[in-house]
Formats: structure tokens, C-alpha cells, sequence
């Protein structure tokens, strides 16, 4: 989804508005809400940004509150599946064969975006082909009611309140009238599911038609999804990254995204590529999203890059293997501690309730686990002996209780 979500999501996609506030009503969690209070005291906050009575009547007639987008923003396969499940999908063969084949139907215009910006053709197929399996899933939520609801449901008010105004903006530029803003349940939209701030600053009229066409014309959001990496830190003539073996005896404290070395470092140390060579250059990562028995990455600034996209490593690590595999590359080598389930939200929230009182406080107890919370579990396995790899995994968990 995205999705430039998150997002994160998220999220550091990008923004067209400032941060933006609004009243908010005491109704919020009652069991069947209603926007109409959200609404009234948001309407103030979009007229001192230059949303007419006309487009705000056309934009907010009829929305109402959707209790399912709630639950699902609390449930994203991204986060809520092990990596390895993840990707079983996200690069099945089906998936590999129709990004080949939607690679070669638009190879010329492919090349001259990749020409433009630097982002290689077979990582914007593969956004495309896991935002909307190639635009055969965009979507059919209206994106005007999705994002008012995560906005009212205020657990990050200030990012859905900043995308329902930039949805706005939209429609009052003439860009697009509300019933075309339909896309995923998290209100991103088109084929490489844009959130409205995206589109706002991103979005290109590659085809020359004189409109933004990310829902319609495919090489508009395969244009617009480039012209986003590159102002997020893509570096152009390098990978996302490539698996890698570690020798034994590796210092898995030394992994995640805060330890960076150069491909040469990395070399002196006892890591290789599994086949090819490691990244050139500065700013490489080793990541162990399934700890020191699953597959091993070397990432370059790439990731984070893609992670503007969608922060969740699986979604990462799935746009590269695909880009990877669409290109003619080889599936992965090594496996996966596929006996283990991925902990739910409330799950990962008590992990790091629990890490916090143990003395290695993730900063944040959010369910989502980034740099902050994996380098607490690095901290506590080296305490208790245990090999440092970060891994969250459910025995984890269970000692953190018995600990606690």
C-alpha cells in the first residue's frame, strides 16, 4: 500500500502544508462515531488555507466514520507478518512474471524516467507491483472519508489532518473532483498509492497531457514514484542492497541501521556477498530482520530511501528482492526461522513496556519497531549473554515476562 504510507508509516513521506491542528470532540471512541463535530472544527483550518465553501461542501458531503480503516491501521501486513511471510507473497512467481512483463510493455518510457532520475526501472515496477499488483488493485475506498477517520481517530492526528487538507488542495487546484480520490484504506491513491501530500509535491504529467494522472495513466505514477525517491535520498548508480553471508564470531552488535562501514569494512570484517559483490561507497548497513538464523542484508542509504515509502523492513527488503528477481536475479539463498510467528501489536507495545522497566528504554511504546527499539533488544540480549541480533521474536518475549 505505501503507500507512500507511513508511511509511518511513516512517516517521512513528504508534505506539502504544515502540521495542522483542530478541535477535537469528547465523542472520540464511542462505539459508532460521527464525524460531523471533527468535521465543524476542522472547516476553520481549511478555510485559512484556501479551501472554498463550494470545494469543502463537494469534498465533505456524506463522509462518515469507518470503524474498519481503524482496525486495519492497526493491523498492516507489513508489520504483523514475519519478513519471511511477507515476502513468500510479495515476490511470489506471479508477481515476478507480470512485473517482467510490465517492465517490457513500458520499457521506453521506463528508460527515459530511469535516464531523468536516476531510480533504476525494476525498483519502480517492483513499487508498483506491491502498491497495486501492477494496477489490477488500486483500491476502491474514497480517500476523503479514509483519512478523515484516521485523522478523528487521533492516534497521529497531525499526520492524517495534514493529508485530509492536502486532499482538499486537490480538489480545490481542479487536480482531481472527489469521487477520482478512491485508493487504499490508508488514503493513499493510483497505481503507486500516492498519500495527497505526495502527489502534491511529486506528482508528475509524464505523458504530456496536460494532468497529474497517477489513478490512470501508469507511466505518470511510475514517474511521480521516482521523482519521490530522488527527493528522499535515492543515490543514483548504487543498490538497495544484497544478501550477504556473516562469518562465525560476527559481533551482531554491530547490526542495524545506526552501524554504517563501507563495503571494504565490511569485506575486512568476514562479510561477503552471496553472490556478486558487496555495495561500494559509505553508509552500509548489516540488517538481520530474522535475527542470526534467518537471511542476512547488506544495505545501502538506498533502503532508507525506499523506507520513505514504507518503513516496515519487510516492505523494504520486498521491493528490493523483487526489483532484484524482476531483473533476472536469484531467489534467496539462506533461510528463515520459519517456526516463529510475528507478535501482535499489543504484543510488541508490551515488549517494550517491558524493555523500558528492564533498563533499555525504546523511547517510544508504539508497537512499531524501528532503530530505537531494536538497538534496546540489542542492548538486553548482550546483558543476558545471548547473541545481540535484535531479533523480536515470541521467546523473547516470554523471558522479558518471566524477567519482569
Amino acid at each position: 500500500m505505501i503507500r507512500a504510507l507511513l508511511l509511518t508509516l511513516v512517516l517521512s513521506t513528504t508534505a506539502c502544508a504544515q502540521p495542522v491542528t483542530s478541535p477535537r470532540p469528547a465523542m472520540r471512541g464511542a462505539a459508532s462515531p460521527s464525524l460531523d463535530a471533527w468535521l465543524a472544527g476542522f472547516r476553520e483550518t481549511a478555510q485559512a488555507a484556501g479551501i472554498s465553501d463550494a470545494t469543502w461542501t463537494r469534498a465533505t458531503r456524506g463522509l462518515a466514520y469507518r470503524a474498519d480503516i481503524v482496525r486495519r491501521d492497526r493491523t498492516q501486513s507489513e508489520f504483523t507478518k514475519t519478513v519471511w511471510d511477507y515476502l513468500d507473497t510479495a515476490v511470489s512467481d506471479a508477481r515476478i512474471r507480470n512485473g517482467r512483463a510490465a517492465l517490457a510493455y513500458h520499457r521506453a518510457d521506463l528508460d527515459r524516467i530511469e535516464a531523468t532520475h536516476g531510480v533504476p526501472a525494476e525498483i519502480l515496477v517492483a513499487i508498483w507491483g506491491l502498491e497495486s499488483s501492477y494496477g489490477a488493485f488500486k483500491g476502491d475506498t474514497p480517500t476523503l472519508e479514509a483519512i478523515a477517520t484516521l485523522a478523528f481517530d487521533a492516534r497521529r492526528a497531525a499526520l492524517w489532518e495534514r493529508e485530509f487538507l492536502a486532499a482538499l488542495q486537490i480538489v480545490e487546484r481542479g487536480e482531481a473532483v472527489p469521487a477520482t480520490l478512491r485508493g487504499s484504506w490508508a488514503g493513499a491513491m493510483g497505481h503507486t498509492q500516492f498519500l495527497p501530500s505526495s502527489f502534491l509535491a511529486h506528482a508528475q504529467d509524464w505523458d504530456g497531457d496536460g494532468r497529474r494522472d497517477i489513478w490512470g495513466t501508469p507511466v505518470d505514477a511510475l514517474a511521480s514514484t521516482a521523482t519521490y525517491l530522488k527527493a528522499n535520498g535515492w543515490q543514483t548508480g548504487r543498490p538497495w542492497g544484497t544478501e550477504v553471508v556473516v562469518p562465525e564470531g560476527f559481533d551482531y552488535l554491530l547490526t542495524g541501521e545506526r552501524t554504517t562501514k563501507t563495503g571494504a569494512e565490511w569485506a575486512a570484517l568476514g562479510v561477503r556477498a552471496r553472490s556478486g559483490a558487496l555495495p561500494e561507497g559509505p553508509g552500509i548497513s548489516i540488517r538481520v530482520p530474522g535475527g542470526h538464523q534467518g537471511t542476512a542484508f547488506a544495505t545501502t542509504p538506498n533502503f532508507r530511501a525506499l523506507e520513505s515509502y514504507n518503513t516496515a523492513d519487510a516492505y523494504v527488503i520486498g521491493v528490493g528482492h523483487l526489483a532484484d528477481r524482476i531483473a533476472g536475479g536469484l531467489p534467496l539463498i539462506d533461510s528463515w526461522p520459519r517456526g516463529d510467528r510475528a507478535l501482535t501489536f499489543d504484543e510488541r507495545v508490551e515488549m517494550q513496556r517491558r524493555l523500558a522497566a528492564a533498563g533499555f528504554d525504546p523511547q517510544k511504546f508504539d508497537g512499531l519497531v524501528g532503530p530505537l527499539t531494536l538497538e534496546a533488544i540489542r542492548r538486553w540480549q548482550a546483558a543476558r549473554g545471548l547473541v545481540p541480533d535484535g531479533y523480536m521474536s515470541p521467546q523473547l518475549l516470554a523471558r522479558l515476562r518471566r524477567e519482569g
